[in-house]
């Protein structure tokens, strides 16, 4: 199996876990945060159903991102519609991405930028690993927090969770 179908399998999973965290999120709740310092719900479910579109299809298409206002508009969802309506969209996008790519292509550099100023500069394929996945299940991790804080039912993924009853 090449790289690009491996990569596309994880995604597919860890995309359907995501889904499911998502599909949780209280509307009713967007501008809620467990601490000052923290983003409110809707910035970090926005965030989370962005970061499909931003850092693997986006990756894949180019070779750089500069994280300026003129150039990347955050997503900020109204709606539990419009948040799960985006994570569709770019899970779709990052989806054909993976599966479109090549070994040469996902060997290539890909560079993140604030201005001038370069945040990382690696493997198109190691950018999808380190700032995409983990960047993903990191954030979906928090979000399973901020669900719990909330007293909503936190769905199983990678086994059951407190809220669920093994199978058996």
């Amino acid at each position: 199996m090449e790289l690009n179908q491996k990569l596309l399998r994880q995604f597919e999973h860890e995309a359907a876990n995501t889904r499911k965290m998502l599909e949780r999120v209280p509307e009713e709740h967007f501008d809620w945060r467990p601490h000052p310092k923290s983003m409110t719900l809707q910035r970090l479910a926005s965030h989370i159903a962005e970061l499909p579109g931003l850092f693997i299809a986006s990756v894949l298409k180019s070779d750089e991102l500069n994280l300026t206002p003129e150039t990347y508009k955050r997503f900020a969802g109204t709606t539990h519609q419009e948040l799960m309506a985006h994570f569709e969209e770019n899970y779709q996008k990052a989806a054909k991405a993976l599966n479109d790519t090549n070994v040469v292509e996902i060997g290539k550099t890909w560079t993140l930028r604030s201005g001038d100023r370069v945040i990382v500069s690696m493997p198109k394929q190691v950018v999808i690993r380190n700032l995409a996945m983990n960047h993903l299940i990191h954030h979906r991790g928090q979000l399973s927090v901020y669900l719990r804080l909330l007293d909503v039912p936190v769905p199983g993924m990678y086994g059951p969770t407190a809220d669920e009853q093994f199978a058996g």
